[in-house]
């Protein structure tokens, strides 16, 4: 392990970037889940100083928020932000795929219908590493036919900040069957070249995906009123 006291080379600095956000994007680390140096050295094998420098570059990204008195802890969002995050969200990846139908070669549209029939597979045999894996297969595909790095890029941003709703949603029942067919639906507007319907597809999906995000928040929302309420009864019983 690294100093905690070394400066950080911009090689180990990104490692420690990677490994936290990838901790933060996969759910390994929790919406409100607090951050402590000790921890995080463990987590990314660098030492105090580059992790911190990781921390305020996730934080740059909103992946990470510092509380008053608490320290660093993994970003939870608001009804509010996450509603602004998935309009966001439905203007970007609506362009990406209007820019797919237009530019996109057969292999990117073949490379679509393969995710998402490989989102299926792995939605009935219940894996859920699969299911994120074919969402991440297609929107590879995606971004490759939309042909925009620019696009890619604010995408991924959004879709990491969003990444909480992207795990709960799999668990929803029924929710990754509808995925499944809105999913496709894109697949088959790109195949025939038809921008316009690759784009409502894919604003669809997104505004789908919203909706289930809210109830999510508002159900959190709901659990975390209540629990003072329980802790009451119980210390009442005492």
């Amino acid at each position: 392990m690294q100093h905690a006291d070394a400066p950080s080379t911009p090689t180990v600095r990104h490692a420690a970037e990677e490994r936290l956000r990838s901790a933060i994007v996969s759910g390994e680390l929790q919406p409100g889940q607090k951050l402590t140096d000790r921890s995080l050295c463990e987590l990314t094998g660098a030492g105090r100083t580059t992790v911190r420098e990781a921390i305020r570059q996730l934080e740059s990204e909103g992946l990470i928020a510092t509380v008053p008195h608490r320290g660093p802890t993994v970003a939870l969002l608001t009804e509010a932000e996450a509603r602004d995050l998935y309009e966001l969200r439905a203007m970007l990846e609506g362009q990406a795929g209007r820019l797919c139908a237009l530019r996109g070669q057969h292999a990117h549209a073949a490379a679509l219908h393969d995710a998402v029939d490989a989102l299926d597979a792995a939605r009935r045999a219940g894996s859920m590493l699969g299911v994120l894996c074919a969402n991440s297969g297609f929107y590879d595909a995606l971004n490759d036919g939309a042909g925009n790095e620019a696009l890619r890029q604010a995408m991924l941003g959004v879709q990491n900040r969003l990444a909480f709703f992207r795990f709960s949603s799999t668990r929803w029942p029924g929710r990754s069957e509808r995925s499944v067919i809105e999913l496709r639906a894109i697949a088959d507007a790109v195949q025939q070249r038809n921008p316009a319907a690759a784009e409502a597809a894919c604003i669809h999906h997104i505004e789908a995906a919203a909706e289930l995000a809210l109830m999510v928040l508002a159900e959190r929302a709901r659990g975390a009123a209540l629990a003072p309420r329980a802790r009451r009864r119980v210390l009442e019983k005492v």
